[in-house]
């Protein structure tokens, strides 16, 4: 109960500093000039993190390929087709109305959103993160719901993995591949960058007065990030990260590097290089284009109602009064 008070007087305090700083925004928003990236914007694409093998040694299609390309996938993923009978039609779940992948799709000719390496592909796992990982899930295998603490940060509606940082296109129900949308609204202080996250509705301030990193000893689950201007790119370092982040593999000393750029009034790229020698065999880097949305944005409610965490904690104590008899 003491958690649960404390998260919601955190959540309280949280929206009232969005709320003081979308309030000072108000007032200076005219002195941001070409750094102004304000607004309400999608990252949504149907270019996939990784490379697929049909693309294999091609990084961008032409306009041709590119146009084929989106009609395949969405006709792959159109969720009011009802060919392929009644299991098929069920399995497709949500209709295409939740899904907005044929609206506002961010112009995007490459086959995979990392550039670097070459190959479009995340670079392997160290023999040590490896280790890492399969202790985690062998720990998830011996004790998957002894208490809260257990599950994910997902299941518990406190991180959604791919809405940042870094900020990857994600539908809310996860697809491997096809039309994916993640918003997110921007908002500037001469000090600080907010970045509000439509999912799971958490907000990264980002200080850009110049002040030093948070200790080594305090960590974060959206790390600790400080922002500084290249010109008139955002240029985010975040570090400082928790060890049940795990971004694809990551540890807790991963260092993430995010470019924000305003190419056109209705268009910011957005870069981000994920360096973590710990983890992965060499850094990598991605490319995703985020084009201006009109909003509004949502409450995405996760814990709100969401009876499966306590389903789950449930079902786990009675599969455990079942095998005591």
């Amino acid at each position: 109960m003491l958690r649960s008070l404390a998260r919601s007087l955190s959540m309280v305090a949280l929206s009232m500093v969005v709320l003081s700083l979308l309030a000072v925004n108000a007032q200076v928003r005219a002195s941001f000039g070409p750094r102004d990236l304000e607004g309400i914007w999608t990252n949504a694409t149907l270019v996939p993190l990784e490379r697929p093998a049909e693309f294999a040694g091609k990084p961008t299609l032409t306009e041709q390929e590119a146009a084929a390309n989106k009609k395949r996938i969405l006709q792959q993923f159109d969720r009011d087709r009802r060919d392929g009978g009644a299991q098929a039609d069920l399995a497709r779940a949500y209709g295409s109305f939740w899904w907005d992948a044929d609206t506002k799709l961010a112009p995007n000719n490459r086959t995979s959103l990392i550039v670097d390496p070459p190959d479009g592909k995340v670079p392997p796992l160290t023999p040590a993160a490896q280790q890492r990982l399969q202790a985690a899930r062998n720990e998830t295998r011996l004790h998957p719901a002894d208490g809260p603490e257990s599950r994910s940060l997902t299941d518990r509606c406190l991180v959604w993995p791919t809405a940042g940082p870094p900020m990857l296109p994600s539908f809310y129900n996860g697809s491997p591949y096809g039309p994916l949308v993640t918003n997110y609204q921007i908002a500037q202080t001469p000090t600080a960058v907010v970045i509000l996250m439509e999912i799971i509705h958490d907000a990264r301030i980002i200080p850009i007065d110049g002040r030093a990193h948070l200790p080594d000893r305090v960590r974060q689950w959206f790390g600790d990030p400080r922002g500084h201007w290249d010109g008139n790119t955002l240029v985010v370092e975040t570090t400082n990260f928790t060890d049940v982040t795990r971004f694809r593999g990551s540890g807790e000393n991963m260092r993430l590097t995010e470019r924000f750029t305003r190419t056109a009034p209705n268009m910011i790229r957005y870069e981000f290089t994920v360096n973590d020698p710990e983890s992965f065999t060499r850094p990598w880097s991605a490319v995703i284009p985020m084009i201006k949305s009109d909003g509004p944005i949502f409450e995405h409610a996760c814990n709100e109602g969401n009876y499966g965490l306590s389903g789950i904690l449930a079902g786990a104590r009675a599969d455990e009064k079942k095998a005591a008899k």
